[in-house]
């Protein structure tokens, strides 16, 4: 049995892996919504990552069901969004897609190397560089129970967003009801 079409598209990686890039990219290319993972941290969590310390569990828990809520309103609206949160850990990703067959995951992989320089080079973003070693060392990559589209962060945007695409195949073409424009 064939996979529903997907609703909502959670774009995840590390901190510098170009998830809003891509995020952004991905739901102008489909029509679709797209709210940032950031977007949904408690200002808290903004204050204590700006301050150079990691997020523990804990700290994390509200802004996962945040997230999971969203993704339940959009989907009950019969609505089509692409969101960009990190949910590094398979536990996470249990929050925000659990047992929901019309989200999608897209796993942006890049070497730390790579993502360490986008990081540094990165300006007026609250997530300091020095924090990339606890976000590799939280990352657990999706498992193939997950069915995560994974794409390298090493092409040009442009190229990622057709891989994803080309991934996803006949399930992208449902465009945004009329109802959420």
């Amino acid at each position: 049995m064939a996979a529903p079409s997907p609703a909502v598209i959670v774009v995840m990686g590390v901190s510098g892996a170009g998830k809003t890039t891509i995020g952004k990219l991905l739901a102008a290319r489909l029509g679709w919504i797209f709210r940032d993972g950031d977007e949904f941290h408690p200002r808290a969590n903004v204050e204590k990552m700006r301050s150079g310390v990691p997020l523990t569990d804990e700290d994390r828990w509200p802004w996962l069901h945040a997230i999971a809520e969203w993704i339940d309103r959009t989907r009950h609206k019969n609505g089509r969004a692409v969101t960009a949160p990190s949910v590094l850990k398979r536990s996470y990703r249990d929050i925000v897609i659990g047992e929901r067959p019309d989200v999608r995951l897209v796993f942006l992989d890049g070497a730390p190397e790579l993502i360490a320089r986008r990081v540094a080079a990165r300006r007026g973003h609250y997530m300091p560089a020095r924090l990339l070693d606890s976000q590799f060392a939280a990352l657990e990559p999706p498992g193939r129970d997950e069915n995560p589209i994974r794409v390298s962060i090493e092409p040009p945007p442009e190229a990622i967003v057709s891989n994803i695409i080309e991934q996803l195949g006949a399930e992208s073409v449902l465009p945004i009801e009329e109802t959420q424009k």
